[in-house]
């Protein structure tokens, strides 16, 4: 690139998050900076939009870096959708989320606004990475991880893969800087979350619920996934998507004229 590429950067800890601050110090190091962040913690809250109420994008500065910021009242994806569409001067070359405050692996990138981000911006053809620390204490360290994190982005932004957007889940075990054996590209483990909801009552006595659950991971013994990586040392990369089909079945409906003998209600009468 003749010129500093333009990069976006989003979460969904909210914009005076720590994982957010220092991913924007390490992409100060590599172009010019826009942030567009919640005003307010948005975990879990998905590729959620806001619809039934205005947004506020209020421009912002909180440290002494070289990035221009606004802090919006919406979800990660709103935020997004907001800086490509309003704030900034052109499309930008990338968009980056995180750092995530806990892991973002296997079945979590349903759930994840900052997944959420790297997929809307990839629906409107730019490159996206998601990051994620496997550490939820909100004064996590993470200055060991600032070059990977560097380097992934910068590996991107000049190496782009033809006639391809990119979009990268990446995940970073929580270990000590010589700890980490280095990156693994892999899949989406199999897993899921075997949930159920702690009742209880307030002093008058109305019913209300606290979500729990454990986290089974279904290819345990698998070594090409995310979940294994992590475990072992590996900060994971899986590449992703946001085309849900499932092909292989599509094909096996279409070769066996599966719904052949469905008929509609019209054709009865």
């Amino acid at each position: 690139m003749k010129k500093k590429p333009i990069i976006l950067v989003t979460n969904d800890d909210g914009i005076l998050a720590p994982g957010i601050r220092a991913l924007i110090h390490s992409m100060n190091l590599l172009g010019d900076v826009y942030v567009v962040a919640p005003n307010k913690p948005q975990s879990g809250i998905g590729h959620a939009i806001t619809m039934d109420t205005i947004l506020f994008c209020d421009s912002v500065k909180i440290d002494n870096g070289n990035q221009k910021e606004w802090e919006c009242s919406g979800t990660p994806v709103d935020c997004v959708k907001l800086a490509i569409s309003e704030i900034l001067p052109k499309k930008p070359d990338i968009c980056v989320s995180g750092i995530n405050h806990g892991s973002n692996s296997s079945i979590n990138i349903i759930y994840s606004g900052t997944i959420s981000a790297i997929i809307e911006a990839s629906i409107e053809g730019i490159p996206s990475v998601g990051f994620s620390l496997l550490d939820f204490n909100w004064n996590a360290n993470f200055e060991p991880y600032k070059k990977y994190i560097y380097q992934i982005v910068k590996k991107i932004l000049y190496n782009p893969i033809p006639e391809h957007i990119i979009t990268l889940n990446v995940n970073i075990p929580k270990l000590k800087k010589e700890e980490i054996k280095g990156i693994k590209i892999c899949r989406q483990a199999n897993s899921k979350w075997k949930e159920s909801f702690d009742k209880r009552y307030n002093p008058k006595g109305r019913t209300y619920y606290w979500l729990v659950g454990e986290f089974l991971n279904l290819d345990n013994k698998k070594i090409d996934t995310d979940e294994w990586a992590l475990k072992n040392g590996y900060i994971s990369i899986v590449p992703i998507q946001f085309d849900l089909t499932n092909y292989a079945i599509l094909n096996i409906l279409k070769s066996l004229n599966f719904f052949c003998t469905i008929y509609f209600f019209s054709d009865l009468t």
